[in-house]
């Protein structure tokens, strides 16, 4: 079966079934075999920007014709049986209206699967959902059984009791702050912390500064969406610089990590599971055997991410 997918978490959600897509999206680097695949999307953005300038764009696109466009011609060459799109944010990556549209001026007709995943068990739903339409549903089954399990190993090595679960607050944006949601809350739980400024399944939003210093969270991730740790590293300012930043708790405890958001944190795919594996280590290293640590590459401490990793 022919599959082009318009976004990351697609992408790997149709590997993990043992399909290679036919064809991507531009974000798309995981599994590493799908980087010379050809690409059916593209931004109007500058992604090497500022957090800040980024936002920009991104607001000025919206009201200009959009973040995103998408290659009706590509699609129409590759000929595809299914194309997998999302519509969890229009901001993040290609919608169904925009495939939709690409396709209604094309001869071939894909059946369109949208997923629209808000929580971890939504992202095993759509999981299972494409195993059926990709003739993989057993498969489907095998692979969310596993990451089931691997969270279930995550939960009984963290602690139950409240007091030994630090509050966390994931940033997803540093410039407006934005606190991560959707799926978030659910993997700060199930790696042993309190998610208490957002709800699981709500949406990110912006906050105003002095409501997160005055939340005063124990453990801080830092995590921009689509942005690796030297991305984040070159805009630490952005919260570093802030009023009340040394005196944070979790600066003060140094229990602030940078987490490679792009590939761990924002994608709703399997490695989700990766993401609350890695988190559980950072807030309860002492649970865990002594080199059991995230590798330097996956998440940082803050303090040390301006170093290279084999520094």
């Amino acid at each position: 079966m022919r599959v082009v997918t318009t976004l990351p978490s697609a992408t790997e959600l149709v590997a993990a079934l043992g399909i290679d897509p036919v064809g991507v999206s531009h974000s798309c680097d995981y599994p590493p075999r799908v980087a010379d695949r050809p690409t059916i999307t593209s931004a109007a953005i500058d992604t090497e920007a500022s957090t800040a300038e980024i936002d920009r764009q991104v607001l000025a696109a919206e009201t200009e014709g959009g973040v995103y466009d998408v290659d009706a011609e590509t699609i129409e060459r590759l000929d595809p049986d299914v194309i997998v799109t999302q519509g969890v944010c229009d901001v993040c990556a290609v919608d169904t209206v925009l495939v939709a549209d690409a396709v209604e001026r094309i001869d071939a007709e894909p059946e369109i699967v949208t997923i629209d995943s808000h929580t971890v068990a939504g992202v095993f739903d759509d999981l299972e959902r494409l195993g059926r339409v990709l003739g993989r549903a057993d498969r489907a089954q095998e692979v969310r059984a596993d990451l089931e399990a691997r969270l279930e190993a995550v939960r009984e090595r963290t602690p139950d009791e409240p007091d030994a679960r630090p509050s966390v607050a994931v940033f997803d944006w540093t410039d407006p702050v934005m606190v991560a949601a959707h799926w978030v809350p659910e993997l700060v739980e199930i790696a042993g912390g309190r998610y208490e400024l957002a709800e699981a399944g709500s949406d990110s939003r912006p906050r105003e500064w002095d409501e997160l210093r005055s939340a005063d969270p124990d453990a801080l991730v830092v995590a921009p969406c689509g942005y690796d740790l030297t991305q984040t590293a070159e805009n630490l300012g952005d919260l570093t610089d802030r009023p009340g930043w040394d005196e944070l708790a979790a600066v003060e405890a140094g229990r602030v990590w940078a987490v490679d958001g792009n590939h761990y944190l924002n994608r709703p795919g399997p490695r989700l599971v990766d993401a609350a594996e890695t988190l559980a280590r950072l807030l309860h290293p002492d649970r865990f055997d002594a080199g059991d640590t995230p590798d330097a590459s996956v998440a940082r401490p803050l303090s040390a991410l301006r170093t290279p990793p084999n520094a």
